[in-house]
């Protein structure tokens, strides 16, 4: 005997066959996978070797260092977010799909920020570590990259969606993207000095969270207008 398939399951379904899938292209793309982290890892490594190894000028800048190294790793890899899709035209057939199309964007940047931002959070305690970060610093810069990288990714999808059909998206993703990064910028560098200085820092966290409230819900909605543009040109 089958049951008949709800609306609700049927959406479910969908989405988990999205994120499935974005998950196997990405590991299959290990090039795609790969170079942001190691990205990363080099923008940090290099600089204390190119401006200063000092142990006070490293415990101070630390945490600025790392965030802008994830931000800079996190615009390398949102060019790929929709590409693949749009060139096989597997990104055309979801648009036209009965389905929501922004909860599509949300579930496709959920994998992006597993493939990318995730990796960053994990090679973070090591890299605190070489900048001579405590552990109380360490922990709350974690914690700003876990609530500042998904608003990346979030952020980032706009662009990513309005660049789609372009050759030079990357440079152009860039341009429209980076100062809306600012913000989230500020606030994660500035929660650590906060440590620093000996001040509580639930307002700071408190903002980032805000943030990452602000950019589920809209982010995706504004992202599917943008495919939607892109795919219509």
């Amino acid at each position: 005997m089958h049951l008949k398939q709800g609306p609700q399951n049927a959406i479910r379904s969908v989405l988990l066959s999205v994120l499935k899938r974005d998950l196997i292209l990405a590991f299959r793309r290990r090039q795609d996978l790969i170079n942001p982290i190691v990205f990363f890892l080099m923008v940090v490594t290099l600089f204390p070797l190119g401006v200063s190894p000092e142990k006070s000028f490293l415990q101070q800048s630390g945490a600025g260092i790392v965030w802008v190294a994830a931000l800079l790793a996190t615009l390398l890899s949102l060019d790929s977010l929709f590409r693949a899709d749009f060139e096989d035209g597997s990104l055309e057939q979801l648009a036209l799909s009965p389905h929501p199309l922004f909860l599509i964007v949300l579930v496709k940047v959920f994998a992006h920020w597993i493939v990318t931002g995730v990796p960053l959070l994990l090679f973070t305690p090591v890299l605190g570590i070489m900048l001579h970060l405590n552990g109380e610093q360490i922990y709350t810069l974690m914690l700003t990259l876990l609530l500042g990288t998904p608003v990346l990714s979030l952020i980032g999808s706009i662009g990513a969606a309005l660049t789609v059909g372009l050759r030079v998206g990357g440079v152009l993703i860039t341009l429209l993207i980076l100062p809306l990064y600012i913000p989230v910028l500020i606030f994660g560098t500035g929660t650590v000095e906060a440590v620093s200085s000996g001040v509580a820092v639930t307002g700071h966290l408190s903002i980032l969270a805000a943030m990452l409230a602000f950019a589920v819900v809209m982010s995706p909605v504004a992202a599917s207008a943008a495919l939607r543009i892109s795919l219509s040109s």
